[in-house]
């Protein structure tokens, strides 16, 4: 399966033998740096789970001819491939996910790519399509063996997040250049849409757990003049309904959810929340704060193990930083990457 962010594949099948490393970059955390829209400068950073290996562009150093290309997304893990989604340069590039030596582009079949997930061999990806038609967004499906874009799926405003289960792909709307509120459910065997799921404004993140979708809605700001409540929506995924509506408070739109041994965490602001995947409320207070760092906005995030990973896209321009706390809140690591930090990729 291949999958984006925190969800992993192993890397050996004998418990008996030794885990050696299948690359340079085994074994360690990808970094994908966004790169300023426009300016063709994403890139790769990588550090070791040990936190002292660190090279601040590896995808260029072992493809110096290759440029990654102009604004990076999204990684997806399949087998022992990475599929980087490229946004602006409307690609997605092969690589071996363990040496990052290049593959192959895919350079058909996308619009504005945003997000990949999938299934039984089949790769699904997000696309807004031209952000001023709000009619032509569409799920590209991917033959994962030979790096086709084989067909596409319709689907309402502004596809973002998309994660599979159990042979369907739930997609988020978060809206494109407006303001989603659903869940899209395609039937990954025939590539259909099955069903719509109204969630809370804005769905900015969703996790499964025991056949239950938890989505975290952001809601509308305050400056789009229309404010709405963020919302963490729970779905059960047996009949599609509504098992519970959290509301926050006025004025709290939260973002980036993931889930870790048992605990749900998000982020709001530059603050760290946390709850039992089972809570009945809300956490009330934060378990931490990111400010004393200079961090007022999480650009991405992950938790894996007894470690939050933060990164902070500083001025959106210069290279930016990540931090890497104990699940209380202590620095344990600051490290400077490429320029906006998207997403945090566990390549074990």
């Amino acid at each position: 399966m291949l999958v984006s962010g925190l969800f992993f594949t192993s890397c050996s099948d004998d418990d008996n033998e030794p885990d050696f490393p299948l690359g340079a970059y085994d074994n360690g955390l990808l970094i994908l740096n966004q790169g300023n829209f426009g300016g063709g400068n994403s890139s790769i950073s990588y550090l070791s789970m040990d936190l002292i290996d660190f090279q601040l562009n590896a995808y260029g150093a072992v493809n110096p001819n290759i440029p990654l290309g102009d604004t990076g997304q999204d990684i997806g893990f399949y087998q022992d491939k990475a599929f980087v989604v490229m946004n602006f340069s409307e690609t997605i590039q092969v690589l071996n996910r363990y040496t990052l030596a290049h593959i192959a582009t895919i350079s058909t079949g996308l619009k504005n790519p945003r997000y990949i997930t999938s299934s039984n061999g089949k790769g699904f990806v997000t696309n807004w399509g031209d952000p001023t038609d709000v009619t032509d967004d569409y799920v590209a499906v991917l033959d994962l063996s030979n790096y086709t874009i084989t067909t596409s799926i319709s689907v309402v405003e502004g596809p973002e997040r998309i994660l599979e289960e159990n042979g369907k792909i739930y997609v988020a709307h978060l809206g494109g250049y407006g303001y989603g509120n659903s869940i899209s459910i395609i039937n990954a065997s025939n590539n259909t849409v099955s069903g719509i799921i109204a969630v809370g404004d804005l769905p900015n993140a969703m996790f499964t757990e025991n056949n239950i979708l938890y989505v975290l809605g952001g809601g509308k700001a305050s400056w789009t003049n229309d404010e709405t409540l963020g919302t963490l929506t729970k779905i059960d995924l047996s009949n599609n309904a509504i098992l519970g509506t959290f509301n926050f408070s006025d004025g709290e739109h939260p973002s980036n959810l993931v889930k870790e041994s048992g605990q749900m965490y998000y982020t709001i602001d530059g603050a760290i929340y946390t709850a039992s995947i089972t809570a009945t409320a809300l956490p009330s207070s934060s378990i931490f704060s990111t400010n004393p760092q200079g961090v007022y906005g999480v650009c991405s995030f992950a938790v894996k193990e007894d470690k939050i990973y933060v990164g902070d896209a500083l001025d959106f321009n210069s290279n930016g930083k990540i931090y890497i706390y104990s699940l209380t809140g202590t620095v344990l690591h600051e490290q400077t990457v490429g320029i906006i930090p998207a997403g945090f990729h566990f390549n074990d």
